[in-house]
């Protein structure tokens, strides 16, 4: 579908009449108050936002499956089609299941939000460029608070330790999260976009970045050591995450960023090397080496599972 007919690319707020309209395309009219306000244009309708990202993923997933062949950090183990398959099956069932459950729904909030000049970068009028950089570092720092919340709850952890199970990274690690996971995720930032008052573009470039970002941090990549030590002063590298993944406590409960690294080095969760060094470490989760639980459809029980006093030993 076309853009808007009331749209600009590099406009703020959305006509709300309009979109929602293309809302009830979705069925997802119903999550929203009635909409009243008029004169405004939105960047991207909301379908054409789903498309963009949807690029942006098979784009991200693609190169760097490709450079995984190319540069690749470990050899490949036995069986690693099977879990590659199985991983990125998840991704699909969940954006199935999300797509009829909880359609668009942080979009749809920044469209609220800006409509009814609801939230911190409204009410403060910020300039666009100054509102997107506010709102993608302080949905990040969010998503890091939001890591270690699911580490330290017992509950949370039983479905994020789904996604700790992987034997072997790769960046359709980054796809590995069990569904309960993701619709929490899914509320968390959508309160803290209405709190902000995020835009409908602000959103759409740090659901980009962020899903870009967790596969490249997953991502089986051999990057040059001076390299790697200069992109970890602002981006998470695939050796930083890797740490994450350990199957010790201290380095579990480490390197919790998604996109930027500054978020661990500021709150004192950074872990340079694991502890047998990279080439030494086994990433996984003690209690789950079981080859069922690297597929579909073993992975999804994972969290129904009475939890294993050795998965922190």
């Amino acid at each position: 579908m076309d853009l808007c007919i009331s749209c600009s690319p590099f406009t703020r707020f959305p006509n709300l009449r309009t979109c929602s309209q293309h809302a009830r395309q979705f069925n997802a009219l119903s999550l929203l108050p009635p909409f009243s306000g008029e004169g405004y244009t939105c960047p991207v309708n909301l379908q054409s936002d789903a498309l963009i990202r949807a690029a942006a993923f098979g784009i991200s997933l693609g190169l760097l499956t490709l450079l995984e062949f190319l540069r690749p950090k470990r050899p490949a183990e036995r069986g690693n089609i099977l879990r590659w398959t199985s991983n990125v099956g998840n991704s699909f069932l969940n954006t199935f299941i999300l797509r009829f459950l909880l359609p668009i729904v942080p979009a749809l909030m920044a469209i609220h939000a800006a409509e009814r000049g609801i939230g911190i970068c409204n009410i403060f009028s910020l300039p666009m460029t100054l509102e997107v950089v506010v709102s993608i570092m302080a949905l990040d720092l969010v998503i890091y608070f939001q890591h270690r919340m699911f580490h330290r709850f017992g509950i949370l952890w039983r479905f994020h330790r789904m996604h700790h199970t992987d034997r072997y990274l790769d960046a359709t690690t980054a796809l590995r999260f069990h569904i309960v996971e993701i619709a929490l995720s899914l509320f968390i930032k959508t309160g803290v976009i209405f709190l902000l008052g995020s835009s409908f573009t602000a959103v759409v470039l740090f659901e980009i970045i962020l899903n870009s970002a967790a596969m490249f941090n997953h991502a089986n990549l051999s990057l040059p050591r001076k390299l790697d030590r200069l992109l970890r002063f602002f981006l998470v590298t695939p050796d930083m995450h890797f740490v994450h993944h350990s199957r010790k406590p201290r380095e579990m409960n480490s390197n919790f960023g998604f996109s930027l690294s500054w978020w661990d080095l500021l709150f004192g969760t950074y872990t340079e090397e694991p502890q047998e060094g990279n080439p030494g470490m086994k990433p996984g989760l003690n209690g789950f080496d079981d080859p069922k639980f690297a597929v579909l459809p073993g992975m999804l029980f994972i969290p129904f599972l009475q939890p294993l006093k050795k998965e922190f030993k």
